[in-house]
Protein backbone atom coordinates (compact mmCIF):
# COMPACT_ATOMS: atom_id res chain seq x y z
CA UNK A 1 0.00 0.00 0.00
CA UNK A 2 2.88 2.33 0.79
CA UNK A 3 4.42 1.73 -2.60
CA UNK A 4 1.19 1.90 -4.55
CA UNK A 5 -0.39 4.86 -2.75
CA UNK A 6 2.60 6.79 -1.51
CA UNK A 7 1.47 10.29 -2.60
CA UNK A 8 -2.12 9.73 -1.53
CA UNK A 9 -0.96 8.67 1.96
CA UNK A 10 1.41 11.62 2.15
CA UNK A 11 -1.39 14.02 1.26
CA UNK A 12 -4.09 12.44 3.46
CA UNK A 13 -1.97 11.98 6.59
CA UNK A 14 -1.63 15.74 7.37
CA UNK A 15 -5.38 16.14 6.86
CA UNK A 16 -6.10 13.33 9.34
CA UNK A 17 -3.59 14.77 11.79
CA UNK A 18 -5.13 18.23 11.41
CA UNK A 19 -8.62 16.81 11.99
CA UNK A 20 -7.42 14.96 15.08
CA UNK A 21 -5.82 18.13 16.41
CA UNK A 22 -8.98 20.14 15.74
CA UNK A 23 -11.19 17.53 17.43
CA UNK A 24 -8.85 17.46 20.42
CA UNK A 25 -8.92 21.27 20.65
CA UNK A 26 -12.71 21.33 20.43
CA UNK A 27 -13.06 18.65 23.12
CA UNK A 28 -10.65 20.57 25.34
CA UNK A 29 -12.53 23.83 24.75
CA UNK A 30 -15.84 22.11 25.50
CA UNK A 31 -14.41 20.66 28.74
CA UNK A 32 -13.16 24.09 29.82
CA UNK A 33 -16.51 25.68 28.92
CA UNK A 34 -18.43 23.11 30.99
CA UNK A 35 -16.01 23.59 33.89
CA UNK A 36 -16.50 27.36 33.68
CA UNK A 37 -20.31 26.88 33.64
CA UNK A 38 -20.13 24.69 36.76
CA UNK A 39 -17.95 27.26 38.52
CA UNK A 40 -20.34 30.04 37.49
CA UNK A 41 -23.34 28.14 38.87
CA UNK A 42 -21.44 27.45 42.11
CA UNK A 43 -20.61 31.14 42.51
CA UNK A 44 -24.24 32.04 41.77
CA UNK A 45 -25.42 29.55 44.41
CA UNK A 46 -23.00 31.02 46.97
CA UNK A 47 -24.11 34.57 46.23
CA UNK A 48 -27.77 33.55 46.32
CA UNK A 49 -27.18 31.89 49.68
CA UNK A 50 -25.74 35.12 51.09
CA UNK A 51 -28.70 37.03 49.69
CA UNK A 52 -31.12 34.60 51.39
CA UNK A 53 -29.48 35.39 54.74
CA UNK A 54 -30.02 39.08 54.04
CA UNK A 55 -33.68 38.43 53.22
CA UNK A 56 -34.04 36.35 56.38
CA UNK A 57 -32.69 39.26 58.41
CA UNK A 58 -35.47 41.47 57.08
CA UNK A 59 -38.03 38.82 58.04
CA UNK A 60 -36.69 38.30 61.58
CA UNK A 61 -39.34 40.38 63.36
CA UNK A 62 -42.18 38.71 61.48
CA UNK A 63 -40.76 35.21 62.07
CA UNK A 64 -40.25 35.89 65.79
CA UNK A 65 -43.86 37.05 66.07
CA UNK A 66 -45.09 34.06 64.09
CA UNK A 67 -43.28 31.62 66.40
CA UNK A 68 -44.12 33.44 69.64
CA UNK A 69 -47.87 33.07 69.08
CA UNK A 70 -48.01 29.24 69.11
CA UNK A 71 -45.38 29.08 71.88
CA UNK A 72 -47.49 31.38 74.07
CA UNK A 73 -50.58 29.29 73.33
CA UNK A 74 -48.69 26.10 74.23
CA UNK A 75 -47.56 27.62 77.54
CA UNK A 76 -51.09 28.76 78.41
CA UNK A 77 -52.56 25.36 77.57
CA UNK A 78 -49.84 23.54 79.52
CA UNK A 79 -50.50 25.70 82.60
CA UNK A 80 -54.25 25.06 82.29
CA UNK A 81 -53.65 21.31 81.94
CA UNK A 82 -51.43 21.39 85.04
CA UNK A 83 -54.19 23.07 87.04
CA UNK A 84 -56.76 20.50 85.84
CA UNK A 85 -54.48 17.59 86.75
CA UNK A 86 -54.04 18.97 90.27
CA UNK A 87 -57.77 19.35 90.79
CA UNK A 88 -59.79 16.80 92.78
CA UNK A 89 -61.73 15.63 89.71
CA UNK A 90 -59.75 16.22 86.47
CA UNK A 91 -61.86 16.84 83.37
CA UNK A 92 -60.49 14.25 80.92
CA UNK A 93 -62.46 15.64 77.96
CA UNK A 94 -61.02 19.11 78.57
CA UNK A 95 -57.53 17.64 78.86
CA UNK A 96 -57.95 15.89 75.50
CA UNK A 97 -59.01 19.19 73.95
CA UNK A 98 -55.97 20.95 75.46
CA UNK A 99 -53.58 18.27 74.19
CA UNK A 100 -55.06 18.64 70.67
CA UNK A 101 -54.50 22.42 70.81
CA UNK A 102 -50.91 21.93 71.99
CA UNK A 103 -50.19 19.54 69.10
CA UNK A 104 -51.64 21.99 66.56
CA UNK A 105 -49.62 24.92 67.94
CA UNK A 106 -46.48 22.80 68.02
CA UNK A 107 -46.96 21.93 64.34
CA UNK A 108 -47.47 25.63 63.53
CA UNK A 109 -44.16 26.55 65.16
CA UNK A 110 -42.40 23.61 63.50
CA UNK A 111 -43.71 24.69 60.08
CA UNK A 112 -42.28 28.20 60.55
CA UNK A 113 -38.89 26.71 61.44
CA UNK A 114 -39.08 24.31 58.49
CA UNK A 115 -39.76 27.16 56.06
CA UNK A 116 -36.90 29.16 57.54
CA UNK A 117 -34.54 26.19 57.29
CA UNK A 118 -35.59 25.65 53.69
CA UNK A 119 -34.81 29.28 52.89
CA UNK A 120 -31.41 29.31 54.60
CA UNK A 121 -30.04 25.89 53.80
CA UNK A 122 -27.02 25.74 51.55
CA UNK A 123 -27.73 23.55 48.56
CA UNK A 124 -26.20 23.22 45.09
CA UNK A 125 -28.06 24.53 42.07
CA UNK A 126 -30.24 21.60 41.04
CA UNK A 127 -32.95 21.55 38.40
CA UNK A 128 -35.95 19.35 39.15
CA UNK A 129 -39.51 19.05 37.87
CA UNK A 130 -41.79 21.29 39.93
CA UNK A 131 -44.99 23.31 39.70
CA UNK A 132 -44.38 27.07 39.59
CA UNK A 133 -47.78 27.78 41.14
CA UNK A 134 -46.67 25.84 44.25
CA UNK A 135 -43.66 28.17 44.55
CA UNK A 136 -46.01 31.17 44.35
CA UNK A 137 -48.36 29.68 46.96
CA UNK A 138 -45.48 28.94 49.36
CA UNK A 139 -44.25 32.51 49.03
CA UNK A 140 -47.69 33.89 49.89
CA UNK A 141 -47.82 31.67 52.99
CA UNK A 142 -44.29 32.64 54.02
CA UNK A 143 -44.87 36.39 53.75
CA UNK A 144 -48.49 36.64 54.89
CA UNK A 145 -47.56 37.54 58.49
CA UNK A 146 -44.98 40.11 57.36
CA UNK A 147 -47.57 41.72 55.08
CA UNK A 148 -50.00 42.01 58.00
CA UNK A 149 -47.29 43.58 60.15
CA UNK A 150 -46.55 46.12 57.38
CA UNK A 151 -50.29 46.76 56.91
CA UNK A 152 -50.12 45.50 53.35
CA UNK A 153 -52.82 43.51 51.58
CA UNK A 154 -51.28 40.47 49.88
CA UNK A 155 -53.49 39.46 46.95
CA UNK A 156 -53.00 35.98 45.52
CA UNK A 157 -54.16 35.33 41.94
CA UNK A 158 -52.71 31.86 41.37
CA UNK A 159 -54.03 29.84 38.46
CA UNK A 160 -55.48 26.39 39.29
CA UNK A 161 -53.78 25.00 36.17
CA UNK A 162 -50.49 23.16 36.58
CA UNK A 163 -47.36 25.13 35.59
CA UNK A 164 -44.70 22.41 35.25
CA UNK A 165 -41.17 23.81 34.90
CA UNK A 166 -37.64 22.54 35.35
CA UNK A 167 -36.19 24.54 38.21
CA UNK A 168 -34.52 24.86 41.58
CA UNK A 169 -37.33 25.31 44.13
CA UNK A 170 -35.27 27.20 46.73
CA UNK A 171 -33.81 29.68 44.25
CA UNK A 172 -37.12 30.34 42.49
CA UNK A 173 -38.71 30.90 45.88
CA UNK A 174 -35.87 33.29 46.70
CA UNK A 175 -36.54 35.31 43.53
CA UNK A 176 -40.23 35.65 44.45
CA UNK A 177 -39.39 36.58 48.05
CA UNK A 178 -37.01 39.27 46.83
CA UNK A 179 -39.63 40.76 44.51
CA UNK A 180 -42.29 40.84 47.25
CA UNK A 181 -39.82 42.26 49.80
CA UNK A 182 -38.90 45.01 47.32
CA UNK A 183 -42.58 45.79 46.86
CA UNK A 184 -43.07 46.05 50.62
CA UNK A 185 -40.13 48.47 50.86
CA UNK A 186 -41.39 50.51 47.89
CA UNK A 187 -44.73 51.16 49.64
CA UNK A 188 -43.35 52.51 52.93
CA UNK A 189 -44.66 55.99 52.07
CA UNK A 190 -47.90 54.73 50.50
CA UNK A 191 -51.06 55.30 52.61
CA UNK A 192 -51.93 52.10 54.47
CA UNK A 193 -55.27 51.67 52.70
CA UNK A 194 -53.55 51.57 49.29
CA UNK A 195 -50.72 49.17 50.11
CA UNK A 196 -51.45 46.18 47.89
CA UNK A 197 -49.08 43.54 46.51
CA UNK A 198 -50.43 41.10 43.94
CA UNK A 199 -48.80 37.76 43.19
CA UNK A 200 -50.16 36.25 40.01
CA UNK A 201 -49.35 33.09 38.08
CA UNK A 202 -50.59 32.19 34.62
CA UNK A 203 -49.91 30.11 31.52
CA UNK A 204 -49.00 31.79 28.25
CA UNK A 205 -48.62 29.39 25.32
CA UNK A 206 -45.49 27.33 26.11
CA UNK A 207 -44.44 29.45 29.07
CA UNK A 208 -45.27 29.72 32.77
CA UNK A 209 -45.51 33.28 34.04
CA UNK A 210 -45.23 34.65 37.56
CA UNK A 211 -45.65 38.33 38.35
CA UNK A 212 -45.41 40.55 41.43
CA UNK A 213 -46.90 44.05 41.39
CA UNK A 214 -47.09 46.80 44.00
CA UNK A 215 -48.76 50.21 44.43
CA UNK A 216 -45.58 52.14 45.20
CA UNK A 217 -44.13 55.11 43.30
CA UNK A 218 -42.93 52.94 40.42
CA UNK A 219 -39.54 52.98 38.68
CA UNK A 220 -38.20 55.90 36.61
CA UNK A 221 -38.48 54.98 32.94
CA UNK A 222 -34.74 55.35 32.35
CA UNK A 223 -34.01 52.96 35.23
CA UNK A 224 -36.26 50.06 34.19
CA UNK A 225 -33.32 48.07 32.77
CA UNK A 226 -30.71 49.32 35.21
CA UNK A 227 -32.55 47.89 38.23
CA UNK A 228 -31.18 44.44 37.34
CA UNK A 229 -27.57 45.60 37.29
CA UNK A 230 -25.32 44.74 40.27
CA UNK A 231 -25.19 47.32 43.07
CA UNK A 232 -28.07 49.39 41.67
CA UNK A 233 -30.35 50.37 44.55
CA UNK A 234 -32.73 53.14 45.56
CA UNK A 235 -32.52 52.19 49.26
CA UNK A 236 -30.07 53.95 51.56
CA UNK A 237 -29.24 50.70 53.34
CA UNK A 238 -29.50 48.39 50.33
CA UNK A 239 -26.65 46.54 48.61
CA UNK A 240 -28.34 46.49 45.21
CA UNK A 241 -27.77 42.76 44.62
CA UNK A 242 -31.27 41.31 45.06
CA UNK A 243 -32.58 41.95 41.53
CA UNK A 244 -29.21 41.20 39.96
CA UNK A 245 -29.19 37.78 41.64
CA UNK A 246 -32.83 37.29 40.62
CA UNK A 247 -31.96 37.89 36.96
CA UNK A 248 -28.97 35.52 37.16
CA UNK A 249 -31.16 32.79 38.68
CA UNK A 250 -33.94 33.21 36.09
CA UNK A 251 -31.47 33.21 33.18
CA UNK A 252 -29.88 30.03 34.60
CA UNK A 253 -33.40 28.55 34.26
CA UNK A 254 -33.46 29.64 30.59
CA UNK A 255 -36.12 32.19 31.46
CA UNK A 256 -36.60 35.94 31.38
CA UNK A 257 -37.38 38.61 33.99
CA UNK A 258 -38.30 42.22 33.32
CA UNK A 259 -39.92 45.23 34.98
CA UNK A 260 -42.74 47.53 33.88
CA UNK A 261 -44.59 50.48 35.38
CA UNK A 262 -48.34 50.23 35.98
CA UNK A 263 -50.59 52.95 34.58
CA UNK A 264 -52.15 53.71 37.96
CA UNK A 265 -48.80 53.80 39.74
CA UNK A 266 -46.54 51.08 41.03
CA UNK A 267 -44.15 48.55 39.51
CA UNK A 268 -44.74 45.17 37.93
CA UNK A 269 -42.05 42.47 37.79
CA UNK A 270 -42.68 39.54 35.48
CA UNK A 271 -40.96 36.17 35.21
CA UNK A 272 -41.34 33.82 32.25
CA UNK A 273 -40.05 30.23 32.30
CA UNK A 274 -40.39 27.52 29.65
CA UNK A 275 -42.96 24.84 30.42
CA UNK A 276 -41.97 21.18 30.35
CA UNK A 277 -44.09 18.20 29.39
Amino acid sequence: MWGGYFWQIVLIAPVILAQAGLISALLNANRRRRFAEVQSLQRMAELAHVNRFSTAGELTASIAHEISQPLTAILNNAETADMILHSSSPDIAELKHIVTDILQDDRRAAEVIRRMHSLLKKAPFELKNLDLKDVARETVEFLSKLAIARKVELVSMITPDALPVLGDRIQLQQVTLNLVANGLDAMRETPSGHRIITIQSSRSENFAELSVSDRGPGIPEDKLKEVFKPFFTSKAEGLGMGLSIARTIIEAHHGRIWAENLDGGGAWFRIRLPLVQ
